[in-house]
């Protein structure tokens, strides 16, 4: 396993590394091995552990540890602080209290009860699945070639063809510590299995060191890949029966539906869109059986927790592609699919269940276009649909060797709606005040644009910098996904003067995020010369910059929140000077005023639709500023006869105080959040006083 041929998965693991760490190291070093490569588990899927004699702190004795990842975590992702640990003699003890099936969700209140050294990581709800495995490291993994298995209809007689006695099978039980107690059992009846696959769910392996249960568990999968690869000869989902649009297609079908389907569902909450035409996806949408698998939704409980009980496939033809028709159904699709998801829960229902969450999907079939995923945020949006490839993997490998068999209803619901589950979702945070709202900042990677970023961003808001400055929207870029996430920010190259860059750069957004609700119009420039010393260049360059591409950037706002039908939200920067006079500057002035009566225009015309419009007006914000480190900055201070531009503005003021990009940056945020719901058509002076830019 030295190699990674073809689909195989490659040993990874390094004994040079591993030798001077400890069996809490190892651990962890294994768990981001494992994590590393979605074949193996997804995100936030899976679980590893390991069991280590540690030194009790209140006894000075040797106890027996479980360390085991904790509660909502990630192996790929995991640090050592990811980790419960409890006392595997309290653990053992549990069984003694145990009062049977139909309690064992009240075990996981006696968990915390089990902490070694005060450890504040909740241990989830798989911990007795790892503590009564009589093994020192376990492993319990979700790949995708071995969930093929376990949701074929014949899992356990194609389990004991692939791997013979060595790897054991057990039938579909929901997580919890009566599954715990079955790989007790299980494994005292088989004393040399090394693993063993849970029907409908995934594979549990094992090893007396680190390195052993890492190794056990990519050769079984390997093993698994190989018996598909050498078995599956079947057309994948029944064969290709519809085309497959290229590339540019794909994308200009998917900007123009998912906006108008993120409005139809935002209602409640705010989404954000995800587009995948990755190949796998591809061949699932243009195969004969795409509609019939895709009713029977996912098998293994991670998928559809992510992905809902079954995704919505869109009508759409791509042999004779109508996107206005399906535009056009969209609605009653949608509403369809809310129907059909509320008899789900009415027939599937417990007296105790939570109330119904958001009945629309997550998932979105495009036949001959791709897939589009909606969640809170773009990460949970992006995951949901590295789930659902997920299960297009186990759905192609199982039909194609079997009959491919999904969670039965009932089961499906009750993890979906299981009171564990309801009660993590209720300890969440509240989201913040942006969250699921996607942003487009023009200047983006200046002083202004990128505090104003940093302030939407801080608010949950995915943010696309748009500029001209390639190599500074880059920095910009990599600066705020290291803050952020990379998932919560994109760039875009815009030439505002250009439509067609315009026009582009929004669409390039779309494809990103699936909509837009906050257009921040920044980008600038700043000249100064008398007026009979303005050329027509100069005097062009202003007005193509501050009016018409203030224009360009709106008129494709407007158009995408006319769309969506969900309101909308533009801020322009504009300026002092747009309201006050300054001597030597009259093509910036021009341009800056006529910036603030654009957006006055705007906001009579957006109001019916929901859409506000609403101005800042900077003055001096020199710091981190662009337009002012070079023939600006000179030109004033010759203008103002002085050498300390700062003091002088600051001196200026009527408070007396600098004005900062992050001050600019608050304002934008109060006119783009709900702070200011009931506000449009203003505009709001950030400039530490100044009597003759006062707008009453």
């Amino acid at each position: 396993m030295t190699s990674n041929e073809g689909a195989r998965l490659a040993n990874l693991w390094d004994d040079a590394k591993a030798a001077g760490m400890s069996e809490a190291e190892r651990l962890l070093y294994r768990s981001n091995l494992l994590g590393s490569d979605k074949r193996i588990t997804n995100y936030g899927g899976g679980n590893t552990s390991a069991k280590v004699i540690e030194r009790d702190p209140l006894t000075g004795k040797d106890v027996e540890v479980l360390w085991v990842k904790g509660s909502g975590g990630d192996v790929g992702t995991i640090k050592m602080d990811g980790f419960a640990t409890l006392y595997m003699e309290k653990l053992e003890a549990l069984k003694g209290i145990y009062r049977g099936v139909a309690f064992e969700d009240e075990m996981v209140g006696y968990l915390p009860h089990c902490t070694f050294n005060l450890n504040p990581r909740a241990a989830s709800i798989d911990t007795p699945l790892h503590a009564f495995v009589p093994k020192t490291h376990v492993d319990h993994m979700h790949p995708d070639a071995i969930i093929a298995i376990a949701a074929s209809a014949n899992s356990r007689d194609l389990t004991d063809q692939i791997f013979g006695g060595e790897i054991g099978w057990l039938p579909w039980k929901r997580p919890g510590f009566e599954l715990g107690l079955w790989l007790s059992d299980f494994c005292a009846k088989n004393p040399n299995a090394r693993g063993l696959i849970l029907e409908s769910h995934g594979l549990f392996t094992w090893g007396d060191t680190a390195k052993e249960a890492y190794e056990t568990t990519v050769e079984i999968i390997n093993k698994a890949i190989a018996w598909f690869e050498a078995n599956n000869t079947k057309p994948a989902f029944g064969g290709a029966v519809r085309p497959v649009l290229d590339a540019a297609e794909r994308k200009a079908v998917a900007r123009k539906l998912m906006p108008v389907i993120r409005g139809l569902i935002s209602g409640s909450e705010a989404k954000v869109g995800h587009f995948d035409d990755s190949q796998a996806v591809l061949d699932f949408v243009s195969g004969k059986d795409m509609e019939a698998l895709a009713a029977l939704g996912t098998s293994c409980p991670d998928h559809f927790l992510r992905t809902k009980i079954r995704p919505l496939v869109i009508a759409f033809d791509p042999a004779k592609p109508d996107v206005e028709t399906t535009l056009a159904g969209l609605p009653d699709a949608l509403e369809a699919y809310r129907a059909d998801y509320a008899a789900y829960y009415k027939r599937c229902k417990h007296a105790d269940s939570p109330a119904m969450r958001d009945p629309n999907a997550v998932v979105y079939l495009v036949p001959g276009v791709g897939m589009i995923t909606f969640a809170k945020d773009k990460a949970t949006a992006r995951i949901s649909g590295e789930f659902y490839v997920n299960a297009i993997n186990v759905m192609r490998g199982a039909s194609g060797v079997s009959t491919y068999v999904g969670l039965p209803e009932q089961e499906a619901f009750d993890i979906e709606y299981w009171l564990l589950e309801e009660a993590k979702l209720q300890r969440m945070p509240k989201p913040k005040s942006l969250a699921g709202k996607v942003a487009l900042v023009t200047g983006g990677a200046g002083g202004i644009g990128k505090a104003t970023a940093i302030r939407l961003m801080q608010e949950g808001a995915c943010v696309v910098i748009a500029d001209i400055d390639e190599a500074a929207m880059a920095e910009a870029n990599a600066e705020l996904g290291k803050k952020f996430g990379a998932d919560q920010v994109r760039s875009v190259r815009i030439n505002v003067t250009s439509e067609d860059d315009v026009i582009k750069g929004f669409e390039d957004a779309l494809t990103e995020y699936g909509g837009l609700d906050i257009l921040v119009s920044n980008a600038g420039l700043a000249s100064s010369a008398p007026v009979e010393d303005t050329s027509l260049a100069l005097w062009h360059k202003n007005i193509d910059i501050l009016a018409t591409g203030y224009f360009l950037v709106s008129r494709e706002a407007f158009r995408i929140f006319r769309n969506q039908k969900a309101g909308g939200n533009i801020v322009f920067v504009a300026s002092k000077n747009g309201l006050a006079a300054s001597p030597g500057a009259s093509a910036y002035c021009t341009g800056k005023a006529a910036e603030i009566h654009l957006a006055r225009c705007l906001a009579l015309e957006g109001a019916s639709a929901g859409i506000r419009v609403n101005t800042v007006n900077p003055d001096a914000v020199i710091r981190g500023s662009k337009i002012w480190s070079g023939e600006w900055r000179e030109q004033r201070a010759a203008a103002y006869k002085t050498d300390d531009l700062e003091a002088h503005y600051r001196e200026r003021s009527m408070l007396k105080l600098g004005v900062y990009p992050e001050d600019i940056a608050e304002a934008i945020y109060f006119l783009a959040s709900p702070l200011s719901a009931k506000s449009t058509g203003n505009i709001i002076n950030v400039d530490a006083g100044n009597a003759q830019s006062f707008t009453r």
